[in-house]
């Protein structure tokens, strides 16, 4: 973990990089802003449903969600929502109800963890529902059917690479820039990769993430000791 850097400030605090994809930026900005800092947002990644058409639950027992989008993608295409709900993460949870599923329970943050959870909590009739992306982040189902838990998965919607320089200020006047998941840090990797930030601080979610911004020139990597928002945040 690098040593604390020195913010840059602005008018509004020392800046802050969201990288994530919306919907989950703009609350992570939020997040930002009540701790004083100014945040930035810039997706590296934007995400975009796929596939048509209403979604057959028949023979699903449970449904399970790692991100707000998967929650969106397919509320989008089924009325359904007296199934049972497992979520990785707070904010995962907040967007299944605010979608209108009633039985929702929430992990803390990470995939196997999630596993576990649904493996001792889950009905024993039918098999999990795991909405997911393209190219999701863990194997929750590998994870389940190991345990012993019939599932399968679903991609419902698909991340693609975005590019912050749009929308992005000067890179010397951000301070730190906020790292959710391995696919981020890739792309992260690749647009600093001829751009030196000595100055900017990478704040990973987790060593899986914080893995592929190894070598880059900046202020340093630190990674957050729980895999959540808040525990994120707390290394601002």
């Amino acid at each position: 973990m690098a040593a604390t850097a020195s913010f840059c400030m602005t008018d509004a605090g020392p800046s802050v990089w969201i990288t994530r994809a919306r919907p989950g930026a703009e609350e992570t900005a939020a997040r930002v802003a009540a701790r004083g800092f100014a945040p930035v947002v810039a997706p590296l990644l934007e995400a975009r449903p796929v596939g048509e058409g209403p979604v057959d639950l028949a023979g699903i027992g449970a449904l399970a969600f790692t991100s707000a989008r998967g929650v969106e993608a397919l509320a989008g295409r089924s009325p359904v929502r007296d199934l049972p709900v497992f979520t990785v993460g707070p904010a995962t949870a907040r967007a299944a109800r605010e979608a209108g599923f009633a039985r929702v329970v929430s992990g803390n943050g990470d995939v196997e963890a999630l596993a576990d959870l649904i493996a001792d909590r889950a009905p024993r009739t039918g098999a999990i529902l795991h909405a997911a992306a393209v190219q999701p982040a863990g194997d929750l189902v590998g994870d389940l059917v190991r345990r012993g838990v019939p599932a399968r998965a679903l991609a419902v919607y698909e991340t693609v690479l975005a590019d912050p320089s749009v929308i992005l200020p000067d890179l010397p006047q951000l301070a730190a820039a906020l790292v959710h998941s391995p696919r981020a840090a890739r792309a992260l990797a690749a647009f600093l990769a001829d751009r030196p930030t000595p100055r900017l601080r990478l704040l990973a979610l987790s060593p899986a993430v914080a893995q592929p911004l190894a070598g880059l020139k900046c202020d340093g990597i630190a990674v957050a000791p729980f895999p959540n928002d808040a525990s994120l945040l707390n290394l601002l």
